[in-house]
């Protein structure tokens, strides 16, 4: 896939997160949130300032254009971002990184995306459950919405990857 057209994809995705976040609140247990993958699929070459810098700046859109509070995709986006690259290698092997390659479903097997993308969805929903009501909310509460959203942000997350990581060896 061509950087203008992973870019395109991107944007698209982010547009449609924001229609998630203004028009799809289901329940308080629920959250329904594509950007991990987003933040996942970033070309390797962009490095992982590059991907932290542009996970800050899709958080905060949406959280100044959909949810309301304003930081909160931002602050658990970016350590999706920073960890990005270590569960790259974790799952995927350091030869992406050798060949400066992307990944895909196609090329790396679904299963291996899949716990990438469990991983990355852990990690942002851990972290904005936490921030969003922690100290005032029941532990029960947060372990439901931790799962529910985990569940269900996982299920949409594999529905985006073959947009924003194709199998480039045709």
């Amino acid at each position: 896939m061509r950087s203008s057209e992973f870019w395109l994809v991107y944007v698209l995705l982010l547009l449609a997160q924001l229609i998630l976040g203004n028009y799809f609140t289901l329940s308080p247990y629920l959250m329904l949130s594509v950007l991990p993958v987003m933040v996942l699929c970033i070309p390797i070459r962009v490095g992982s300032v590059g991907a932290m810098i542009i996970a800050f700046v899709s958080g905060l859109i949406v959280d100044l254009l959909s949810e309301g509070v304003l930081g909160l995709n931002a602050l658990a986006l970016v350590p999706v971002a920073w960890l990005r690259n270590p569960v790259i290698s974790l799952v995927f092997g350091g030869e992406l990184f050798a060949r400066k390659e992307d990944f895909s479903a196609t090329k790396s097997g679904i299963g291996k995306v899949a716990l990438a993308l469990f991983i990355a969805q852990a990690i942002f929903t851990l972290i904005y459950v936490w921030a969003d009501g922690a100290s005032v909310r029941p532990f029960w509460f947060n372990a439901t919405r931790f799962g529910l959203s985990l569940a269900a942000g996982f299920i949409l997350s594999l529905l985006a990857v073959p947009a924003l990581a194709p199998d480039t060896r045709r």
